[in-house]
């Protein structure tokens, strides 16, 4: 599952990245710079989802995959879709109920100060709240959809990738961390490419917390 936000200069980059046997959910959340028709061009499916917000874009995507196994990665050519084989292993193999993706900026600049920032002190307060030794609420990340659908979440804005992590802890899922090469990334960032973005990342998912 790709949420996407007028990314036409990365999807190209990301679909030819998608391993063998995994197929692309695109959820468009309201382009206007005609990613979904590269999407469908480059043999994506394509979901639009209306209402704004990643965890909706996300939890649009949720909804529309088949597969039992699925997976979730951010759009704009930051994280490599080739990790997710890796990735899935632990939860293919039963070892793990979700693997979270821990970036690990490649060149100075990848990762933006405030956004490292704003991370890292939403993990030591995760790591309170669940016991999970997180040290990341990476984007890209690997699950059973049934289970996923199981935690029934309700976060439709950027506190969604921490709602399903927090869940998890309550339901008693064994996570677990894997590094991947966190690249720079292609355009904007929506969410945390600006002080104000990070700002109201944090906020969304302090309300979780609370």
């Amino acid at each position: 599952m790709l949420p996407c936000l007028n990314e036409a200069a990365a999807l190209p980059w990301v679909l030819e990245r998608i391993p063998e046997g995994w197929r692309a959910v695109v959820v468009d959340n309201g382009s206007d710079d005609g990613s979904p028709e590269i999407a469908r061009e480059l043999g994506a499916t394509v979901v639009r989802e209306e209402r704004r917000g990643f965890g909706a874009a996300c939890h649009a995507g949720l909804m529309a995959a088949e597969a039992d196994l699925v997976a979730f990665c951010d759009c704009d050519a930051t994280l490599d879709p080739r990790e997710l084989t890796r990735l899935a292993e632990p939860v293919r193999d039963g070892a793990a109920d979700l693997v979270l993706a821990r970036r690990r900026p490649v060149v100075r600049g990848a990762w933006p100060v405030h956004a490292r920032a704003g991370n890292r002190a939403l993990s030591r307060m995760v790591r309170r709240r669940t016991g999970y030794a997180l040290h990341d609420l990476g984007p890209l990340r690997t699950a059973w959809r049934k289970a996923l659908l199981d935690l029934e979440l309700t976060d439709r804005r950027s506190g969604y990738p921490l709602q399903m992590v927090v869940r998890a802890a309550d339901a008693g899922w064994r996570v677990v961390e894997r590094d991947v090469d966190y690249l720079p990334r292609s355009g904007r960032s929506k969410v945390t490419g600006t002080w104000r973005g990070t700002w109201h990342a944090v906020r969304d998912m302090r309300a979780v917390l609370r």
